[in-house]
């Protein structure tokens, strides 16, 4: 199972990156900077605004459906057309559910808006429910695949809209929304046709009784998910309402939030890879400590490099990518990329705890750390605006993956051996000093000595053992 991994995150890693920086980077940030002020800041708003009620789209079953189907495949053709069925259910009362609360929140003068972004969440639910189809069957590079189809379309329509302007007007924030929906629905259908042919049998049968033990089976998953979401997700949300100058402050806050969203997408590709694969492994009793510690190797190095960077780099990052890009958006850019360091830790223990379906345990972890999380932003946003909202973050992730380490040590009995954690921090160590070091005494442009940062990670990397040649070789050629 590690020599899967491996070959299978250095396969997903690489058609990501050719991708999706390019959707962030070229497309997503370009429709920000052709709008008007403001503009972006209120669909990103509204963007985690409808994302908060997720758990009324999803309920869980992304989750619940791939941990089931890589321990019990055989269940697939059973469980397939049912959980369609429970979906089409869920997703009308979430547009219902979205409908009201934006009309009590006060969003009524966004509301086609929000309805439209409220879609395409539904659209994204869908896709990653076939693609824990997909994945739960073993089907991990074609899956990998699929990962990627939606941002790729996207990137296909938005060039056409951004550049070419077929209808000679100004960018409007509605066409990249109705781009995402004829992305999000080409991909829904091609991962429903890599599912159909897997199914001996497809039988679309109204089933009460089997949809209610499904909903009662899953809600603590939801459950996860609506706690992750609204602790990581509600942050924007209070910087529009509680400040006078909200859309700005949370336009500010959204080009910096979109570097970290660019950084999870690698720390939620190693998630879903790796839920199948703990899940097997737990329920074939196999080293799966061994496969967290290799994971988190991995994904360590490229956490703490990133944040390095970020740090020693962050105004000049902002200003290169922004026209209102400065050293307060700088900041927040910072503070955020701290955070990805504990989050990429947590896509390593918290999926690990989920494959072991340890929910009720993390269900309470995540209650303290919303607490946590709103009482920060309370205090930090009125004085620090949108600065607060990353440190409050910040803090919150520290939390939630200090926990989680616990939960995964007393429930698992998951150490992770100390020659191992000493590599991480001596790495950690070394590859800030270096970042400080290049940043502050290279005299070359600060693309130069970013890229200089960048690099010094990998022999550095090697150096500390986070990532042998020898092994990756072994690993990735030996006969399965």
């Amino acid at each position: 199972m590690k020599r899967e991994f491996l070959i299978n995150i250095i396969f997903l890693l690489g058609i990501n990156l050719l991708i999706k920086p390019f959707y962030i980077f070229g497309i997503d940030r370009t429709v920000q900077n052709m709008v008007a002020p403001g503009v972006y800041g209120i669909y990103f708003t509204l963007y985690n605004f409808t994302y908060l009620f997720q758990i009324i789209n999803d309920f869980g079953i992304q989750n619940f459906n791939n941990r089931n189907i890589a321990q019990y495949r055989q269940l697939i053709h059973k469980y397939f057309p049912n959980i369609l069925i429970l979906k089409g259910l869920l997703g009308v009362l979430y547009l219902l559910a979205i409908l009201i609360a934006g009309i009590l929140v006060g969003y009524t003068p966004f509301l086609k808006l929000m309805m439209l972004i409220g879609f395409n969440w539904l659209l994204n639910a869908l896709v990653l429910y076939l693609r824990s189809n997909i994945s739960g069957l073993g089907l991990y590079r074609l899956d990998s695949l699929v990962s990627v189809l939606d941002k790729l379309l996207l990137i296909l329509v938005c060039s056409i809209l951004l550049w070419a302007n077929p209808w000679q007007e100004a960018f409007r924030i509605e066409w990249f929304v109705y781009a995402q929906t004829f992305s999000l629905s080409i991909t829904a259908a091609i991962a429903f046709m890599i599912v159909l042919p897997r199914l001996t049998r497809l039988r679309f049968r109204f089933q009460p009784a089997f949809l209610w033990l499904t909903l009662k089976r899953s809600y603590p998953y939801a459950l996860v998910i609506f706690l992750m979401t609204a602790y990581t997700r509600i942050d924007s949300v209070m910087i529009e309402r509680m400040l006078p100058d909200g859309p700005l402050e949370a336009d500010l806050y959204a080009s910096a939030y979109r570097l970290l969203d660019a950084s999870n997408m690698i720390g939620f590709l190693f998630a879903g890879l790796l839920l199948p694969m703990f899940a097997r492994l737990i329920k074939e009793q196999g080293d799966f400590a061994e496969l967290a510690q290799t994971s988190l190797q991995f994904i360590w190095v490229g956490a703490i490099t990133l944040c390095c960077v970020c740090w020693f780099f962050q105004e000049d990052i902002m200003v290169l990518l922004y026209n209102n890009g400065s050293a307060y958006s700088g900041k927040i850019l910072a503070y955020l990329m701290l955070s990805f360091v504990a989050i990429s830790g947590s896509y390593i223990f918290g999926t690990l705890l989920t494959a072991n379906g340890s929910m009720m345990q993390m269900n309470r972890l995540f209650v303290v750390g919303l607490l946590l999380n709103l009482l920060l932003n309370i205090l930090l946003i009125p004085t620090q605006k949108a600065l607060g909202a990353a440190i409050a973050t910040c803090a919150t992730q520290f939390f939630v993956l200090i926990g989680q380490i616990v939960l995964a040590r007393q429930l698992l009995k998951v150490q992770i051996k100390i020659p191992a954690w000493l590599r991480l921090v001596g790495f950690s160590i070394c590859i800030c000093l270096s970042t400080w070091l290049i940043s502050h005494f290279f005299p070359t442009n600060w693309i130069v000595n970013f890229l200089l940062s960048i690099t010094a990670a990998i022999p550095l990397a090697f150096l500390f053992q986070l990532m042998d040649i020898s092994q990756l070789s072994r690993q990735a050629f030996s006969k399965p």
